[in-house]
């Protein structure tokens, strides 16, 4: 059969539409949050400039758009992981201990806000929020009993920590240590990502400058001595959550990638040093054929970033390899079972679009931290998506689609925009500093929030299909408050059996060095061996650097 001419084609399609012009549609326009005026169908005409070698290509080459892997998951599922950790270190340690038993590959730990923000848990500042959002953590002590017979050369541990990240790795690296593991052997990713924090979720501690250097030492070391460790996970996830359309979250993301890879290149780290070692985690929000798509420009323009800035050589260093968590701010309190059913559908997306780990945000997250019940059903919707629905068995399944190559096209386009724009403002840091990028996210969280209110989008159970019981009650997990009494008397002991002289010791080296422009992780490793609480050693690093301070009017 002879294949039709691009002409063909496009007089074909004009005359659809216009005989199809008056045919009924359910509104005036179609869009999403970053792309507006979507097209009734979509032809070769949409992408008649697309060249398949070089924007699509096949599986595991250059620019991986199709997936970083040639086989994907036909050789090797995602990692299935559930973001988890509460209270003190033991309880954790149960928890992380039971997701294994159920068949979760991987942990995930979240912290609570004193130790994302580097105080103890007596400390006057850490009042109400010990072990609320994430588990306490105050010395070495704390991590020993939250890894306990959990051996870290056989676990791959993610640790959503950033301010106080290199101290937190320290104290895994310990931990291993005691256990008999070399550094080399530990595996995991620490986020790391600390300009995240001063754009969306606030967790930051020291000045922009510092964070940067503190970030890029530790990543340094890992270069030197965990080579099987993601030394940073940049995070589109937060700035998602935070209220970001899709095609910002992407390039918002890549500006501080490439602040930070400016800062590893400054401290000596070259390119293919750092580059096969970072990791990234995004955020899978609603709509369904976006989030596939965006996934595929995410790892074409990472490419390109890494190839032709940076001069990566390694094909390793142009791979971009994400977690992903299904979107926290999706969840609603209102009819909590239908987060089940978004769950799935974001975990699907981000299965078609070539994720390689993957945490679903449970049902009851909305309400409080996740019951047992709820982190089973987040774990059984990934096995079930993983091993009944067939999505795994073949590589990229949507490449091809006239509307997702398009769509992948032009998230990629706008994201290049912002990019532009944050270069031409100085770079990320320069724009965070000056607020330019948090007032866009601003701006389109608002945009988001104006169009639910008035009904132009529908989110269900909350604005449409109400039926009066959206309150209904559901057991709901709540922090024992004896937690607070039992982190301050493991504090106690720490310091009555710990040695005063070495603490005060390894802390003045810190300072001293701090005050210079040396590496920091060997400092922090000594003042984590001899049992520095986290509060300590991120007060030593206060002294020298200082707290930051946002612009007034963001």
């Amino acid at each position: 059969m002879a294949t039709r001419s691009e002409e063909d084609i496009r007089a074909a399609q004009t005359a659809w539409e216009e005989k199809t012009a008056g045919a009924r549609e359910r509104k005036e326009s179609f869009g999403t949050d970053s792309i507006e005026g979507i097209s009734r169908a979509y032809s070769p005409e949409n992408v008649s400039d697309l060249d398949f070698l070089n924007d699509v290509g096949f599986p595991g080459e250059y620019p991986f758009t199709r997936g970083v892997q040639p086989t994907m998951y036909r050789g090797r599922l995602w990692s299935m992981r559930q973001y988890a950790g509460f209270g003190t270190p033991t309880e954790s340690n149960e928890r992380f201990r039971y997701l294994l038993e159920q068949g979760q590959t991987g942990l995930s730990v979240a912290f609570d806000l004193p130790t994302q923000l580097g105080y103890d848990s007596d400390d006057s500042h850490s009042l109400g929020e010990v072990g609320k959002v994430g588990v306490a953590i105050d010395s070495l002590r704390d991590m020993e009993l939250m890894f306990e017979d959990i051996p870290l050369d056989k676990v791959s541990t993610s640790m959503t920590i950033n301010a106080p990240a290199a101290l937190l790795v320290a104290m895994y690296v310990a931990v291993g240590e005691k256990q008999g593991h070399e550094p080399a052997a530990l595996t995991g990713t620490a986020q790391n990502d600390v300009l995240k924090e001063y754009i969306a979720r606030g967790t930051y501690i020291y000045p922009p400058g510092p964070s940067l250097r503190l970030a890029a030492d530790l990543v340094g070391y890992c270069a030197r001595e965990m080579p099987r460790f993601n030394s940073i996970s940049i995070s589109g996830y937060h700035m998602r959550d935070a209220g970001s359309t899709a095609a910002q979250e992407i390039a918002f993301t890549f500006a501080n990638a490439i602040a930070y890879g400016e800062a590893f290149v400054e401290r000596g780290v070259d390119a293919d040093s750092w580059g096969p070692r970072v990791s990234w985690i995004f955020n899978t929000h609603n709509n369904f054929l976006e989030e596939v798509a965006k996934y595929r420009a995410l790892r074409r323009m990472w490419a390109k970033i890494m190839k032709e800035r940076f001069g990566a050589q390694d094909p390793r260093s142009w791979m971009l390899r994400t977690h992903t968590q299904t979107g926290g701010s999706t969840l609603t309190a209102q009819q909590p079972q239908n987060n089940i059913v978004r769950a799935a559908y974001q975990a699907m997306a981000a299965v078609l679009g070539g994720v390689q780990s993957l945490a679903l945000s449970c049902y009851d997250e909305a309400l409080g931290i996740p019951t047992d019940e709820a982190q089973r059903v987040a774990l059984r919707t990934q096995q079930i998506l993983a091993h009944e629905t067939g999505v795994a068995d073949t590589v990229d399944p949507l490449a091809g689609s006239y509307f997702v190559e398009w769509m992948t096209n032009n998230l990629e386009e706008k994201a290049w925009q912002y990019l532009r724009q944050i270069e031409d403002l100085g770079g990320a840091v320069t724009a965070i500093e000056n607020g330019v990028i948090q007032k866009e996210i601003a701006q389109a969280s608002y945009d988001m929030a104006q169009s639910i209110e008035n009904g132009d989008q529908v989110v269900v159970g909350v604005n449409s299909f109400t039926d009066g019981n959206e309150d209904q009650s559901l057991q709901v997990f709540r922090v024992d408050n004896r937690v607070v009494a039992e982190q301050h008397q493991s504090l106690e002991r720490v310091r009555a059996e710990r040695s005063a002289e070495d603490v005060n010791n390894t802390l003045e080296a810190l300072r001293g060095a701090a005050r210079g422009d040396g590496d920091l992780m060997e400092p922090i490793l000594g003042a984590v061996r001899a049992y520095a609480t986290t509060g300590e050693i991120s007060g030593a690093l206060r002294d020298v650097f200082g707290e930051y301070t946002p612009p007034v009017e963001v």
